[in-house]
């Protein structure tokens, strides 16, 4: 039996549209998913996001606390109010600071503020328990890297005890990555 040339070519269609919707992807593409690129650690569970929290460490036993955060609130102004150690890392030691105001939609970054100096137990390539407290009462806990202060993050590490802002160039080779030792 032979088709009519019309059953072919409606054939022929169903067979394109039926290929083409079976080979698609379907839902939750890549590229519908929040991404950035970096070592930081994300939370986005509470009001305020906290983006690429990173702890750039240029020499063992201390650090400066470096994340950005982005007040999800388009009419209300928040605050991060405190930074602590938890769990196993609870017995580190973060420097006083004034709350950091973030206002309504807006982002402040640490890098760019100085960040909050920390010391204890840390070095570069932990990852060290923190819980960060806001204004409205909410808080989060996260597991954030510590990172070498080389590369992106070269000169970020202010917790020196002199005030000085200590060079980790003496700890990257000459692309910028860390040396190994």
């Amino acid at each position: 039996m032979q088709l009519r040339p019309s059953a072919r070519l409606l054939a022929a269609v169903g067979a394109v549209v039926l290929a083409t919707t079976l080979s698609s992807c379907g839902f939750g593409y890549a590229t519908d998913r929040d991404y950035t690129p970096g070592n930081g650690a994300n939370d986005r569970d509470a009001s305020v996001d906290v983006l690429n929290a990173v702890i750039v460490s240029a020499q063992e036993g201390s650090g400066t606390f470096i994340a950005s955060f982005a007040n999800n609130s388009t009419d209300k102004p928040a605050t991060v109010e405190s930074l602590a150690g938890a769990g196993d890392d609870s017995a580190l030691k973060v420097a006083d600071f004034d709350p950091i105001e973030i206002g309504p939609g807006a982002l402040v970054n640490l890098a760019t503020e100085g960040g909050i100096a920390v010391t204890g137990d840390l070095e570069a390539g932990d990852f060290v328990n923190l819980t960060i407290t806001f204004g409205d009462g909410e808080s989060v806990d996260m597991q954030v890297p510590a990172v070498d202060d080389c590369g992106p993050y070269d000169g970020l590490d202010t917790s020196a005890s002199d005030g000085a802002t200590p060079s980790g160039d003496d700890q990257c080779d000459q692309t910028g990555a860390p040396e190994q030792e």
